[in-house]
Protein backbone atom coordinates (compact mmCIF):
# COMPACT_ATOMS: atom_id res chain seq x y z
CA UNK A 1 0.00 0.00 0.00
CA UNK A 2 1.34 3.70 -1.33
CA UNK A 3 1.63 6.28 1.80
CA UNK A 4 -1.03 8.35 1.87
CA UNK A 5 0.02 12.27 1.20
CA UNK A 6 -2.99 13.55 0.44
CA UNK A 7 -6.74 14.29 1.95
CA UNK A 8 -9.27 15.17 -0.57
CA UNK A 9 -12.58 16.19 0.95
CA UNK A 10 -16.48 16.23 -0.33
CA UNK A 11 -18.15 20.28 0.16
CA UNK A 12 -21.76 19.30 0.59
CA UNK A 13 -22.60 17.10 3.82
CA UNK A 14 -19.24 16.79 4.22
CA UNK A 15 -17.04 20.37 5.32
CA UNK A 16 -20.02 22.53 4.76
CA UNK A 17 -24.16 22.30 4.87
CA UNK A 18 -27.09 24.62 4.50
CA UNK A 19 -29.58 24.56 7.55
CA UNK A 20 -32.41 23.03 5.99
CA UNK A 21 -34.90 24.83 7.92
CA UNK A 22 -33.75 27.86 5.86
CA UNK A 23 -33.67 26.28 2.91
CA UNK A 24 -35.63 28.02 0.07
CA UNK A 25 -36.76 25.35 -2.67
CA UNK A 26 -37.70 25.74 -6.47
CA UNK A 27 -41.15 25.60 -4.98
CA UNK A 28 -40.95 28.70 -3.10
CA UNK A 29 -38.96 30.87 -5.86
CA UNK A 30 -41.14 29.71 -8.29
CA UNK A 31 -44.46 30.77 -6.47
CA UNK A 32 -42.91 34.09 -6.44
CA UNK A 33 -41.98 34.39 -9.86
CA UNK A 34 -45.84 33.82 -10.20
CA UNK A 35 -47.18 36.40 -8.44
CA UNK A 36 -44.59 38.85 -10.29
CA UNK A 37 -45.84 37.43 -13.68
CA UNK A 38 -43.87 35.14 -14.74
CA UNK A 39 -44.39 31.71 -15.38
CA UNK A 40 -41.81 29.12 -14.55
CA UNK A 41 -42.71 26.24 -12.68
CA UNK A 42 -40.78 24.42 -10.07
CA UNK A 43 -39.94 21.79 -12.22
CA UNK A 44 -39.08 24.15 -15.08
CA UNK A 45 -36.24 26.49 -12.41
CA UNK A 46 -34.91 22.91 -11.07
CA UNK A 47 -34.33 21.76 -14.47
CA UNK A 48 -32.54 25.13 -15.93
CA UNK A 49 -30.88 25.25 -12.37
CA UNK A 50 -28.83 22.17 -12.55
CA UNK A 51 -28.30 22.44 -15.96
CA UNK A 52 -26.23 26.05 -15.28
CA UNK A 53 -24.91 24.21 -12.01
CA UNK A 54 -23.03 21.49 -13.79
CA UNK A 55 -23.01 22.57 -17.66
CA UNK A 56 -22.53 26.29 -17.47
CA UNK A 57 -20.89 26.77 -14.26
CA UNK A 58 -18.08 24.59 -15.31
CA UNK A 59 -17.53 26.40 -18.35
CA UNK A 60 -18.06 30.17 -17.69
CA UNK A 61 -17.81 30.16 -14.02
CA UNK A 62 -20.15 32.63 -11.84
CA UNK A 63 -19.03 35.15 -8.73
CA UNK A 64 -22.71 35.68 -7.16
CA UNK A 65 -26.09 34.03 -7.02
CA UNK A 66 -26.80 37.44 -9.43
CA UNK A 67 -25.02 36.25 -12.52
CA UNK A 68 -25.80 32.48 -11.70
CA UNK A 69 -29.77 33.21 -11.65
CA UNK A 70 -29.43 35.06 -14.95
CA UNK A 71 -27.95 32.41 -16.28
CA UNK A 72 -30.91 30.25 -15.52
CA UNK A 73 -33.53 32.56 -16.58
CA UNK A 74 -31.26 33.08 -19.60
CA UNK A 75 -31.74 29.07 -20.50
CA UNK A 76 -35.67 29.48 -19.42
CA UNK A 77 -35.94 32.31 -22.00
CA UNK A 78 -37.70 34.43 -19.00
CA UNK A 79 -36.68 37.92 -18.92
CA UNK A 80 -36.71 39.29 -15.26
CA UNK A 81 -37.07 42.85 -13.89
CA UNK A 82 -33.94 43.79 -11.88
CA UNK A 83 -36.29 44.20 -8.83
CA UNK A 84 -37.29 40.31 -9.08
CA UNK A 85 -34.04 38.86 -9.67
CA UNK A 86 -32.42 40.98 -6.22
CA UNK A 87 -35.25 40.05 -4.90
CA UNK A 88 -34.92 36.20 -5.46
CA UNK A 89 -30.50 36.37 -5.20
CA UNK A 90 -31.05 37.69 -1.53
CA UNK A 91 -33.55 34.69 -0.55
CA UNK A 92 -30.74 32.56 -1.13
CA UNK A 93 -27.73 34.84 0.19
CA UNK A 94 -29.92 34.76 3.25
CA UNK A 95 -28.88 30.78 3.61
CA UNK A 96 -25.29 30.40 3.19
CA UNK A 97 -23.31 27.25 3.47
CA UNK A 98 -21.46 26.53 7.24
CA UNK A 99 -18.75 24.80 8.44
CA UNK A 100 -19.51 21.54 9.92
CA UNK A 101 -18.27 21.66 13.61
CA UNK A 102 -15.80 18.49 13.33
CA UNK A 103 -14.65 20.03 9.41
CA UNK A 104 -12.26 22.52 10.53
CA UNK A 105 -10.87 20.18 13.05
CA UNK A 106 -10.29 17.13 10.28
CA UNK A 107 -8.79 19.58 7.65
CA UNK A 108 -6.15 21.30 10.59
CA UNK A 109 -5.31 17.86 11.79
CA UNK A 110 -5.40 16.98 8.39
CA UNK A 111 -2.63 19.56 7.69
CA UNK A 112 -0.48 18.98 10.61
CA UNK A 113 0.34 15.41 10.20
CA UNK A 114 1.71 16.90 6.76
CA UNK A 115 -0.72 15.71 4.23
CA UNK A 116 -1.94 17.91 1.46
CA UNK A 117 -5.65 18.85 1.15
CA UNK A 118 -8.34 19.55 -1.06
CA UNK A 119 -11.87 20.16 -1.03
CA UNK A 120 -13.37 18.88 -4.14
CA UNK A 121 -16.33 19.60 -5.04
CA UNK A 122 -19.03 20.44 -8.61
CA UNK A 123 -20.82 23.43 -6.44
CA UNK A 124 -19.91 27.02 -7.47
CA UNK A 125 -17.26 28.97 -5.15
CA UNK A 126 -19.09 31.67 -4.15
CA UNK A 127 -21.71 29.88 -2.49
CA UNK A 128 -19.56 28.44 0.07
CA UNK A 129 -16.68 30.80 0.11
CA UNK A 130 -17.31 32.57 3.64
CA UNK A 131 -18.38 28.77 5.27
CA UNK A 132 -14.69 27.72 4.35
CA UNK A 133 -12.68 30.82 5.49
CA UNK A 134 -11.86 29.43 9.04
CA UNK A 135 -9.97 26.52 7.04
CA UNK A 136 -8.84 28.38 4.02
CA UNK A 137 -5.15 28.11 4.89
CA UNK A 138 -4.90 24.75 5.50
CA UNK A 139 -6.12 23.67 2.38
CA UNK A 140 -3.60 23.32 -0.80
CA UNK A 141 -6.31 23.44 -3.24
CA UNK A 142 -9.99 24.27 -3.74
CA UNK A 143 -11.15 22.43 -7.05
CA UNK A 144 -15.16 23.61 -8.46
CA UNK A 145 -16.55 22.75 -11.32
CA UNK A 146 -15.12 25.73 -12.95
CA UNK A 147 -11.68 25.07 -12.06
CA UNK A 148 -11.79 21.34 -13.47
CA UNK A 149 -13.96 22.43 -16.50
CA UNK A 150 -16.10 19.69 -15.67
CA UNK A 151 -18.76 18.07 -13.10
CA UNK A 152 -17.92 15.49 -10.60
CA UNK A 153 -19.04 13.05 -11.94
CA UNK A 154 -16.28 13.35 -14.19
CA UNK A 155 -13.28 11.56 -13.61
CA UNK A 156 -11.13 14.70 -14.85
CA UNK A 157 -12.12 16.25 -11.98
CA UNK A 158 -10.16 13.81 -9.72
CA UNK A 159 -7.52 13.54 -11.98
CA UNK A 160 -6.87 17.02 -12.41
CA UNK A 161 -6.88 17.69 -8.11
CA UNK A 162 -4.34 14.96 -8.17
CA UNK A 163 -2.09 16.68 -10.63
CA UNK A 164 -2.53 19.55 -9.01
CA UNK A 165 -1.50 18.23 -5.49
CA UNK A 166 1.23 16.34 -7.54
CA UNK A 167 0.29 13.21 -5.94
CA UNK A 168 -0.69 9.66 -7.64
CA UNK A 169 -4.59 7.74 -7.09
CA UNK A 170 -3.10 5.81 -4.41
CA UNK A 171 -1.56 8.27 -2.36
CA UNK A 172 -4.79 10.00 -1.84
CA UNK A 173 -7.38 9.60 0.48
CA UNK A 174 -11.48 10.71 -0.20
CA UNK A 175 -13.99 11.48 2.18
CA UNK A 176 -17.36 12.19 0.90
CA UNK A 177 -21.12 11.37 1.68
CA UNK A 178 -22.23 10.23 -1.31
CA UNK A 179 -21.48 7.05 -2.69
CA UNK A 180 -21.60 7.08 -6.38
CA UNK A 181 -19.69 10.57 -6.68
CA UNK A 182 -17.25 10.26 -3.71
CA UNK A 183 -16.64 6.64 -2.91
CA UNK A 184 -17.30 4.81 -6.57
CA UNK A 185 -15.85 6.88 -8.57
CA UNK A 186 -12.08 7.75 -7.03
CA UNK A 187 -11.70 4.00 -5.84
CA UNK A 188 -12.37 3.43 -10.59
CA UNK A 189 -9.59 5.50 -10.53
CA UNK A 190 -7.82 4.00 -7.54
CA UNK A 191 -7.71 6.15 -5.12
CA UNK A 192 -8.85 5.22 -1.05
CA UNK A 193 -12.48 6.10 -0.18
CA UNK A 194 -14.24 6.44 3.31
CA UNK A 195 -17.72 7.35 3.53
CA UNK A 196 -18.92 9.55 5.56
CA UNK A 197 -22.46 8.68 6.97
CA UNK A 198 -23.24 11.27 9.51
CA UNK A 199 -26.88 10.49 9.73
CA UNK A 200 -26.04 6.62 9.87
CA UNK A 201 -28.08 5.87 6.90
CA UNK A 202 -25.75 3.31 4.86
CA UNK A 203 -27.17 0.03 5.14
CA UNK A 204 -25.82 -2.96 3.11
CA UNK A 205 -23.65 -0.86 0.69
CA UNK A 206 -20.71 -2.55 0.37
CA UNK A 207 -17.37 0.33 1.06
CA UNK A 208 -14.23 -0.34 2.53
CA UNK A 209 -14.40 2.04 5.16
CA UNK A 210 -17.66 4.14 7.00
CA UNK A 211 -17.49 6.78 9.52
CA UNK A 212 -19.86 8.80 11.70
CA UNK A 213 -17.52 11.92 11.54
CA UNK A 214 -14.62 13.56 9.97
CA UNK A 215 -12.76 13.15 13.14
CA UNK A 216 -13.09 8.84 13.05
CA UNK A 217 -12.33 9.70 9.23
CA UNK A 218 -8.95 11.04 10.48
CA UNK A 219 -8.15 8.45 12.67
CA UNK A 220 -8.37 5.92 9.85
CA UNK A 221 -6.37 7.59 7.64
CA UNK A 222 -3.27 8.25 9.96
CA UNK A 223 -3.32 4.91 12.44
CA UNK A 224 -4.31 2.67 9.19
CA UNK A 225 -3.49 4.50 5.57
CA UNK A 226 -0.49 6.52 6.45
CA UNK A 227 2.26 4.63 7.66
CA UNK A 228 3.77 5.84 10.86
Amino acid sequence: MSTIRAVLFDLHGTVAYRPPENQISETEISDYLFKRGYEVSPQQLKASWTFVALVDYPKYGYMNWRSFFRRIFLRLKVKVDTQTLCAITNMLASNPYRLYPDAAEAIVTAKENGFKTAIVTTIACFQFSEAIKPVKKYLDFVMTGYEAQCDKSNPKMYLKVLDILKVKPSEAVMIGDEIPLDIILPKRLGINAILLDRERKNKGQSVDASVYNLSQAMEIIIKQYAKQ
